[in-house]
Parts: C-alpha cells; sequence; structure tokens
C-alpha cells in the first residue's frame, strides 16, 4: 500500500468528513511524496523535477511517474495538485472497492440511504491505522489539510525536509483555493436566486 492508499483509508474512517475535492488534491500529494521516495522525482523550490524510472509496483504510482513532465522549466508542484488530482479520489476509492478493502455502507436508518463506503478489516487497513496511530508526520499533516485532526502528542513534530515542507504547503495552498472557489459560487448562486426571487 501507498500513502496515498493509506490516506484514502483513513480518510474513510465514518468519525471523519472530508470532501472528495480536498481530498484529491492531498492524494496527488501524496503520491508525490512516494515518487520522491523512490527516486522518480525530487522538488526544486516549487517545480517537480522528474529523476530516474525505477521500478514501480503500484499502478498508480507508475501512471503518476509517467505523467510527470520531462521537460524544463518542469511543473509547478501547485499545477501538479490540480492536474493529477482532477476526480482522484474516485478513482481510488473504485480501486480498493475493487480489491475488497472497501465496502459500501449506507448512512442513517433508512436503508434507502445515501451509500458510502468503509474501510473493511484488512492488512491494508491495519497498516494504514498503524501509520496513523505512529503519527507519521507526512501522513498527519496531509490528513490535516482536508480537515482531519486527532489530539497531538506532546512530542510530536513536523516535517523538516525542504522538498517535504514545499509539497505539504501547495497542498494547503490548494485546497484553500478550492475552499474559496465554494465560497464564491455559494455567494453567487445565492445572489442569484434573491434576483429572482425578488423584493
Amino acid at each position: 500500500m501507498t500513502t496515498a492508499e493509506d490516506l484514502f483509508i483513513i480518510a474513510m474512517d465514518p468519525k471523519h468528513s472530508v470532501g472528495q475535492g480536498d481530498l484529491s488534491l492531498a492524494l496527488a500529494g501524496a503520491e508525490l511524496f512516494d515518487l520522491m521516495g523512490a527516486g522518480a522525482a525530487s522538488v526544486d523550490g516549487d517545480r517537480i523535477v522528474p529523476a530516474g524510472q525505477p521500478r514501480l509496483g503500484d499502478r498508480f504510482m507508475a501512471e503518476a511517474a509517467a505523467g510527470l513532465s520531462r521537460q524544463a522549466p518542469y511543473e509547478a508542484v501547485e499545477d501538479w495538485l490540480w492536474r493529477r488530482g482532477r476526480d482522484l479520489a474516485a478513482v481510488y476509492q473504485a480501486a480498493l472497492e475493487a480489491s475488497g478493502e472497501l465496502k459500501p455502507r449506507r448512512g442513517g436508518r433508512s436503508p434507502f440511504g445515501p451509500e458510502h463506503v468503509e474501510p473493511v478489516d484488512t492488512p491494508a487497513r491495519h497498516r494504514a491505522e498503524a501509520r496513523w496511530e505512529d503519527r507519521e508526520p507526512v501522513l498527519v499533516a496531509l490528513a490535516s489539510a482536508v480537515g482531519i485532526h486527532d489530539e497531538p502528542s506532546d512530542d510530536e513534530s513536523g516535517p523538516e525536509d525542504q522538498e517535504v515542507t514545499a509539497v505539504l504547503a501547495a497542498v494547503h495552498d490548494a485546497v484553500m483555493e478550492l475552499e474559496a472557489v465554494r465560497q464564491r459560487r455559494t455567494i453567487e448562486n445565492t445572489a442569484f436566486a434573491n434576483l429572482w426571487r425578488g423584493p
């Protein structure tokens, strides 16, 4: 399992409520972290610099690596998040459902209520929860970016690597930009409705 898959499993916990757009951006960030960890990319300033092409056993990782811009001046981290992150949460959900890592659950008391998914009790779920309980800095920071917060431990510290910090900052900025777009649309829709409603 990858950081993105672990993040998705943590986000699917029923006690968390995460928007699909926010999660998609964070998943793209998680993929970038794993590419960096595999030696397939590095971050120079705000640009993603492709490195070698190591063997990546994970389908999503291979797709992410194949999508890296290989021409200077290379792609900005935030641009990557928006491009790679488009509908990424739905893609991960479909893949994890197909592999048996997620199962449907219905919200509310009605059997006809909206359908959600929740993690199945599998080794992958235990691994994701172990990383979460160990307060792994990158996983915790990505989860925090999409609104998942737990009580921090006294000795908990954030990531110190400059490349990691740059990616996390880009994820936070993208999520905030998405929220600003949502708020603007809400205001516009309200104004439009009031216009039609009249005095």
